[in-house]
């Protein structure tokens, strides 16, 4: 099921940029460029979550997120340029679920939105998986192939993990630095290639594709 986003955002472009990004992430986005509109837009349909610019006109984004919270507990991703401390506790004394300060990078956001949405679904992480020949158990931070126990470091451990969870998936390299590096990891991306490279010479198996001048993937069809 395509899952509805309300984008509160009143600069244009930046606006045509999420929708554009959203539906190609297989969302559905619906936009508004002030407060007032997008209080009346959000009682309209169910959102599952809210993009929300603070500095809106005619309501500020502080003002629709306590309207909202008053009949909904809505995940709201906040989008700021103001990068203060004073404002972002602010908001997360309202129970904003995360923060995104402009200018931001839009893979890190689309992953802040997944994690997001994850989490609010209910649906908590599996911890154990299971592809081809592989057996993958979190709690145990073990990856069994045919049976043998591979040798990984932590940081291959959850990249083999991130991707096995999500066959199919493609993974840019900047996704994956934010996604296990951290969002403020301000390295050469090139850190992936090794570590991709280290986890492929362990695996034995071509299991992580290559998805040319894009990123990275594990197979979506299983034997």
């Amino acid at each position: 099921m395509m899952r509805n986003i309300l984008i509160a955002e009143d600069e244009p472009d930046i606006q045509e940029l999420l929708c554009a990004y959203l539906r190609e992430a297989g969302y559905e986005p619906h936009a508004a460029g002030d407060g007032v509109s997008a209080l009346s837009l959000f009682q309209t349909r169910s959102f599952d979550l809210v993009l929300l610019d603070i500095m809106l006109p005619k309501i500020d984004g502080f003002g629709v997120c306590e309207m909202i919270r008053r009949q909904s507990q809505v995940p709201i991703l906040m989008l700021t340029a103001l990068d203060g401390e004073e404002q972002q506790l602010k908001g997360f004394g309202m129970d904003i679920d995360d923060y995104v300060t402009k200018p931001f990078s839009m893979p890190v956001l689309l992953e802040k939105i997944r994690v997001i949405l994850r989490r609010s679904s209910g649906a908590g992480e599996e911890n154990y998986l299971r592809y081809r020949d592989l057996v993958i158990d979190r709690d145990a931070r073990e990856a069994l192939l045919d049976g043998e126990r591979l040798d990984l470091t932590a940081r291959e451990f959850e990249l083999l993990y991130t991707f096995l969870d999500a066959p199919g998936r493609v993974f840019t390299r900047e996704m994956l630095l934010a996604k296990l590096w951290g969002y403020d990891f301000y390295g050469d991306e090139r850190v992936v290639d090794s570590h991709i490279k280290n986890l492929r010479h362990k695996l034995k198996r071509d299991y992580i594709e290559t998805v040319r001048g894009v990123g990275y993937r594990a197979a979506k069809e299983i034997p």
